[in-house]
């Protein structure tokens, strides 16, 4: 383990750096400022999860051809172009002037952050490594955990004291001093395409299947709901997280107090999902990540103190943990490695959609009455049965896979 990160170490952290910035595009820091944003511009729970809805869903579309690029260019010549453009979006985000063009500043910050940067990260892990690719991707993950951890306290405590507008500057800034560190770290990086002569991994029947064969592939679609589950409503979970605080009766900063036992336990879940991807393999971990969620989800819907809500969030960052490493893995053991970027700009899309649907869902949900927390049971429900798909679908294509054979 440890020659393992030595000998990697300029590729793991810059994995790792690329994940970590890829945090100001994520909900759970754009969600620090809801109640700032829903107040400037007069919006209801129900508008500003739609105008974060429609920004996020353009974000998806968007990344069905731009996580494509993965396959033809290297992160660090792709970082040129995409930690600047994050870097505008911040930007935008503290002059943005009205609620409409928010819609678009809500997808910059999604496509670059959420999309692109989860992307690359999670390809490069994937594509560079191949016998210890569970190993490479539960470090590189760390950068989510860790930004998830760190940002949160730093930006409410500011929040106190600087104008909301003024973090999303510092943000920017944070943005653009952590370009040439990953430019530094990747100086020798080879092309995709000379990595995938070097290194790659065949999937199903010791073949490198195409995008449009994935897409016809019963076993895509049966994991589809999976994919969706962890995004759509972990993302509604940070994005209303205002609005559970409100009706549990706690205040936002104890509940974010409660970040660093969620990134602990997701730190340490993703080492474990690591090492176990490498050793049992991908599907037996497939047929499980669903199951934390489950459970996490039913433990905060049911809590009433803060010390139930944290073991309901170290729950939940056990399924994160699970999610940052199986799924990545998942298609790079089925269906290869050497379209990997485009197979995975997909399920990038499907991730970021769901991202879209969960805060605009829960929204209009809670101007009807429906309060987070009482949602929750159903969301329980989802994950269960998502669960039996992603069973029934692993159990039918694993005989397919090169070790059956």
């Amino acid at each position: 383990m440890f020659k393992f990160v030595r000998e990697n170490a300029a590729f793991l952290l810059a994995g790792m750096l690329v994940a970590f910035t890829s945090s100001y595009g994520q909900t759970f820091f754009i969600s620090i400022f809801a109640g700032e944003i829903r107040a400037e511009f007069g919006l209801s729970h129900g508008r500003w999860g739609l105008i974060y809805t429609l920004g996020t869903t353009l974000s998806a579309v968007t990344m069905i051809w731009a996580g494509m690029l993965t396959d033809l260019f290297r992160v660090r010549q792709l970082g040129l172009v995409i930690f600047p453009i994050l870097a505008l979006a911040c930007l935008s985000m503290a002059t943005v002037p009205g609620a409409v063009l928010l819609i678009f500043v809500i997808y910059l910050l999604r496509l670059m952050g959420q999309g692109m940067m989860s992307h690359l990260a999670a390809v490069a892990m994937a594509r560079w490594f191949v016998r210890r690719r569970g190993t490479a991707l539960s470090i590189s993950s760390m950068g989510f955990a860790l930004g998830q951890a760190i940002l949160p306290i730093i930006f409410v405590a500011l929040l106190a004291v600087w104008d909301w507008r003024t973090l999303w500057l510092v943000a920017a800034g944070l943005v653009l001093l952590a370009l040439p560190v990953v430019h530094r770290l990747l100086r020798l990086e080879r092309t995709p395409q000379a990595i995938a002569k070097e290194s790659e991994a065949s999937g199903m029947d010791g073949r490198h299947w195409r995008r449009s064969e994935v897409l016809r592939h019963p076993l895509f679609w049966l994991m589809v709901p999976a994919l969706m589950g962890p995004p759509t409503w972990g993302t509604a979970l940070f994005f209303q997280q205002v609005h559970l605080a409100e009706v549990k009766g706690w205040s936002l900063a104890a509940w974010v107090s409660l970040m660093p036992l969620f990134t602990v336990t997701l730190i340490a879940a993703n080492f474990a999902s690591g090492l176990a991807v490498d050793r049992f393999g991908t599907t037996r971990m497939a047929r499980l990540f669903m199951l934390p969620f489950a459970l996490a989800f039913l433990v905060l819907g049911l809590s009433g103190s803060l010390w139930s809500a944290a073991l309901g969030l170290m729950i939940f960052a056990t399924g994160q943990g699970m999610q940052a490493t199986v799924p990545p893995a998942f298609w790079a053991e089925y269906f290869g490695t050497r379209h990997l970027g485009s197979i995975k700009a997909v399920a990038s899309a499907i991730m970021v959609f769901g991202s879209a649907v969960g805060p605009g869902v829960s929204g209009v949900l809670i101007d009807a009455g429906y309060d987070f927390d009482r949602q929750m049971l159903f969301i329980v429900g989802y994950f269960l049965f998502a669960a039996a798909l992603a069973w029934i679908g692993l159990g039918r294509a694993r005989s397919a896979l090169p070790a059956a054979a």
